[in-house]
């Protein structure tokens, strides 16, 4: 099965405008996510999609592949989408590489790709998670949690650590019970993506403002992998110069 993965990179961030141009150690954030998905050993094509000729021109300029899309787009899931109905990939499996994860790693790339393509009749849709090895990252709304079954079907999506601990200070979980952070890497299959993106905002993301909970709503089921990778995304100016930069 041919998978492609996109990379939506759009330019207006409103807490970190130009994110995708940004310089991080003399690479800029959007190559660098570029360069890590490319050494992927199952991605049979990498392509950034953007809404601005900047970012364009940048991702041309060092040899990518990218297309530009719509500036109305809301999420990087609709980028998506359109992205491989002007590309006309042929592809069965789209994968979502957030433009904000210049450290993500091709094993977590291949992890995903090949869990999918094992699941393929079961889920529409997959992802990543990591056990949470720290209180401040379960004390983290920007942390998202989530817990599955033990087929691997994520059951739900939070920002507020799940489970509840009934009588268990929020100190002490981690002894308690293994708690799991959301990776934000997403696989489709490709004639799904299209039916995604016409979904109406249901009461769940509206209460915790996460996406996945719309298709989750709406009966869509997501296979969830686990990884040993710690994933970095990028929101804020902050947490470059947190790492050093």
């Amino acid at each position: 099965m041919k998978t492609i993965a996109i990379i939506p990179a759009r330019y207006a961030s409103t807490r970190f405008p130009g994110k995708p141009l940004v310089d991080i150690g003399g690479i800029s954030m959007i190559q660098r996510v570029y360069q890590q998905a490319k050494q992927s050993k199952l991605l049979d094509r990498v392509v950034v999609a953007t809404d601005d000729q900047r970012i364009f021109n940048h991702v041309t300029d060092f040899g990518g592949e990218v297309v530009l899309t719509s500036t109305l787009h809301e999420t990087g899931t609709d980028r998506c989408a359109e992205a491989i109905n002007l590309l006309k990939a042929g592809s069965e499996i789209v994968m979502n590489i957030q433009g904000d994860e210049p450290f993500i790693q091709p094993e977590q790339i291949d992890l995903l790709i090949q869990f999918f393509k094992d699941n393929y009749s079961q889920f529409g849709i997959g992802t990543l998670a990591k056990q949470i090895d720290n209180v401040e990252q379960l004390k983290d709304s920007n942390c998202v949690k989530l817990v599955f079954d033990q087929e691997g079907k994520a059951m739900y999506f939070s920002r507020h650590p799940i489970p509840f601990l009934r009588g268990i200070e929020i100190e002490s979980s981690l002894e308690k019970h293994q708690f799991f952070k959301h990776i934000g890497l997403y696989i489709f299959r490709a004639d799904l993506l299209p039916k995604l993106t016409i979904l109406p905002m249901g009461k769940l993301e509206k209460a915790e403002r996460l996406e996945q909970l719309r298709w989750m709503q709406a009966g869509h089921s997501i296979g969830v992998c686990q990884t040993r990778f710690e994933s970095q995304s990028i929101d804020s100016p902050k947490d470059l110069s947190d790492l050093g930069y």
